[in-house]
Formats: structure tokens, sequence, C-alpha cells
């Protein structure tokens, strides 16, 4: 009867385990990321995946690394990679002053820019409109802290995800959201009504945060990131994920 119950137990954690998207293994690498932050970060039948997630995996297997990826909010995401519960962060993370001060960063993999959305009827167009509104963001992100320095009239309205702000932008519970330019034109795309009304770009680089002190795997990450953009790796994964959105000229492939 023991060995039969431990087995179940294994096999259910097993299960567990392939349904978040994780691969198990000794030495397994537990990577933080997000399930609902198209194109980025997100899960999708079973499977975490997104152009940040995917071009891990790509690093990974350059690096001989093994993954097992679960969902977090990303608020919560940063004080966790700190506090050791994750190895690594992936979720378009943009790496500000501010958050070097709790995590170190790999090498750039990406660029952040923001995109101002709306339904339309709420008078939203540009970061001068936003005087007066409730304006939806995450909380910590950096859709966070650019809507406080530029609308600063503005009611910020925080929420813990993306998905959260998003049901409330589309029940005009508030008048318009601040997302990453990638994730407000697919949330567009995919909800009629919606629309993006201003395009920011910033010059602040995406990184794959990790505890501080662990320059071993951020040796492995950076190696990684070199590599993919060496071979056509990072270019292939960007097509699939963000096929409207400019290659940065330190990502196109031989660099």
């Amino acid at each position: 009867m023991k060995r039969t119950m431990a087995t179940a137990v294994t096999a259910a954690l097993i299960a567990t385990l392939t349904a978040c998207g994780g691969e198990s293994g000794g030495d397994t690498l537990r990577v933080g990321t997000l399930s609902d932050s198209r194109p980025n970060a997100y899960q999708e039948n079973g499977q975490f995946t997104g152009f940040d997630n995917e071009l891990l995996r790509d690093i990974a297997a350059k690096e001989g690394l093994k993954l097992e990826f679960v969902s977090v909010d990303f608020s919560a995401l940063l004080g966790q990679v700190a506090g050791g519960t994750f190895d690594i962060g992936s979720a378009a993370i943009a790496q500000t002053d501010a958050r070097k001060q709790t995590v170190a960063f790999s090498d750039p993999y990406n660029y952040q820019s923001l995109g101002i959305e709306t339904t339309g009827t709420g008078g939203v167009t540009d970061e001068n409109s936003l005087a007066g509104k409730r304006i939806g963001v995450v909380q910590g992100t950096v859709s966070d802290t650019w809507l406080a320095a530029n609308a600063p009239g503005a009611e910020a309205v925080r929420f813990p995800n993306d998905a959260a702000a998003l049901s409330a932008l589309k029940s005009s519970g508030i008048a318009g959201a601040v997302f990453d330019q990638a994730s407000a034109e697919d949330y567009a795309k995919k909800n009629p009504g919606l629309k993006v009304t201003k395009e920011i770009t910033t010059n602040i680089p995406h990184g794959y945060a990790v505890k501080k002190g662990n320059n071993d795997l951020l040796g492995k990450l950076n190696d990684g990131i070199k590599k993919t953009i060496a071979d056509g790796s990072w270019q292939k994964v960007h097509q699939q994920f963000e096929p409207n959105a400019p290659v940065p000229a330190d990502f196109k492939a031989g660099q």
C-alpha cells in the first residue's frame, strides 16, 4: 500500500510539473515568469512560451541548462529571485537602477517600449491626455514608473498582472492602460474596440534577473545570449513573436 501511494504521489508531481511547462531533472533551474503577458511571457496549452521564454530555452540548450518554469505575479518576481525562490526571472524585465539594487541582470536581450491603450471612448490619446483619468498599470513595472514621471495628473490604478488590467479596461473600469508595446498591440489585435494610441520607445534594456552573486549562472546566460545573436536564433525567435517590431542593430545575426 505504501509503495502504491508513493507511486501515485510521484506520478501526480510529474503531471503537475508537466502541466506547468517545466522540465524535471537534476540541477534544474527554477524560472519565475508570467502566464498572461503576450508576446513576451505567457502560458498556452499548459506550456510557458513567449519571446523571453523561448529565447531562454535556446540559451539553456546551448549552455546545457535544465529549466522549470513557474508562474508568478510580476510585482513579486524580483523579490523572489533575490530570495532564492527562483534562479532566473524571465518577464521582459527592464533593467532600471532601482531593480539593480535588488538583483543582478544578464546582458541585454531586447529593449523596453510601451504602449498607451484605450477603448477609444475615454479621451485617451497620449501622455498629455491622461490627467484626471484612471489609468491602469501593472504594479512595479516600467509602465508604473513611466506613468508617475510623465503623467503626474493621472490616477494610477495598479494591478497585479496584465490580465487584471486588461479586464478593467474592457469593462470601462479604467480609461486607459500602459502596457509593454508588443503586449498592447497583441491585446488590441485580439480584442475588438481596443486600440494603441501612443507608442513610447525607450533605451532601457531587458535582461534576465538572477540573484546577486550568482556569477556562474550569469556568465552562462551572457554566453548563451551572445550565441543566439551570432547564429541568428535571436532573430528567429523575434520573428516568431514580434514580427512587426524592428530588430535593433545590437541583435542582428553575426554581432
